[in-house]
């Protein structure tokens, strides 16, 4: 009888569940049918099965009554884990604040680089002063990191001493009697500037010795002077350097490069002057070169001078005139400006 009774409760039971619940435990049982199907020694739950009922879970009350495979505490561990999932997905590549423009923080890299003794405020007061409103803690998220105590570089010390260094040489000319005429060259190293040049068919330790007094007068002489080996500069002329503070430097024996500013000057005066003329005395390579040293003081302009001149030139708008050309060298090279 007791048993009669149980078999009508059960049965009541089910016709009372409505038809979504039904459906519900007709999936749940087929999908965990479906795990035990898997060819395994035990069964396995992928990654799909564990979103089903975590969404299963979620949508249908009765699910626990559906579950045989595992326990309930199982899904909702998996519900956890996948809305941890979730958020992890829908928040990657966007953590904490907005990021500041890359040109901002390019900025604040250069400064870092170019200044190492900068910290985050200064540079912070840098950039306010150009019009940014960053904060400090941004300044030193994007800044440099320096592996040990700033110093100078090489670079930025040779900058701050080139004003002080000078550099000679001498080149042979041949005329057009085939005598050979000595070109002595004084660059200063600072805008490349031709200081002084003069020509002599007989180079001396005394005339080298005149030469660094007339290029350097009064108080205007520099701390270093370059130059190579040549017998010319002989003790006279270090003597005469001695007494003028300036200290003597030379290079190695067949090493040019170490001279190379000079080297350089000397190179241009010959691919732009003097490979395109016949020399025919002293007097006329003294001509050419003083129309030549002019062009390049105050006219030529140089990629490493920032496409000026030693002598910089201002910049001349549209409408400060018309253009014209002045020539140098009988028109071997033109200077052109804006005449009013």
């Amino acid at each position: 009888m007791l048993g009669l009774v149980r078999v009508v409760v059960v049965l009541a039971k089910a016709l009372l569940r409505s038809r979504s619940s039904l459906l519900m435990e007709n999936i749940a049982l087929r999908q965990q049918l479906a795990v035990l199907k898997r060819r395994s020694k035990r069964p396995v739950f992928r990654r799909r099965d564990r979103v089903f009922w975590a969404w299963l879970s979620r949508l249908w009350r009765g699910w626990k009554s559906a579950l045989l495979i595992v326990q309930p505490e199982t899904v909702i561990r998996w519900h956890r884990q996948s809305f941890r999932w979730y958020w992890r997905r829908k928040s990657r590549g966007k953590p904490g604040r907005p990021r500041i423009e890359e040109e901002l923080r390019q900025l604040i890299r250069r400064m870092s680089q170019d200044n190492p003794t900068w910290g985050a405020p200064r540079i912070l007061s840098e950039l306010q002063l150009l019009g940014y409103a960053v904060a400090e803690s941004t300044v030193a998220k994007y800044m440099g990191r320096h592996s040990k105590p700033p110093s100078p570089t090489w670079r930025s010390f040779l900058r701050n001493h080139v004003s002080q260094i000078a550099a000679i040489d001498f080149f042979t000319v041949p005329t057009i009697t085939f005598r050979i005429l000595y070109v002595f060259i004084v660059l200063g190293h600072d805008r490349r500037k031709i200081i002084h040049f003069n020509v002599t068919t007989n180079p001396t330790a005394q005339w080298a010795t005149q030469q660094i007094r007339q290029a350097f007068p009064e108080e205007s002489a520099p701390g270093f002077l370059i130059r190579d080996n040549d017998g010319i500069y002989g003790h006279a002329f270090r003597r005469q350097l001695e007494a003028m503070g300036i200290r003597d430097v030379r290079t190695a024996y067949r090493s040019p490069w170490q001279n190379a500013y000079a080297e350089r000057a000397i190179g241009s005066i010959r691919r732009e002057c003097l490979d395109h003329m016949i020399v025919l005395n002293e007097k006329h390579l003294r001509k050419i070169l003083g129309e030549y040293v002019d062009y390049y003081n105050n006219d030529r302009p140089h990629l490493s001078l920032d496409r000026n001149a030693p002598i910089p030139r201002h910049v001349a708008p549209p409408e400060c005139g018309k253009i014209t050309a002045t020539p140098y060298l009988g028109g071997l090279h033109h200077h052109y400006h804006r005449a009013a």
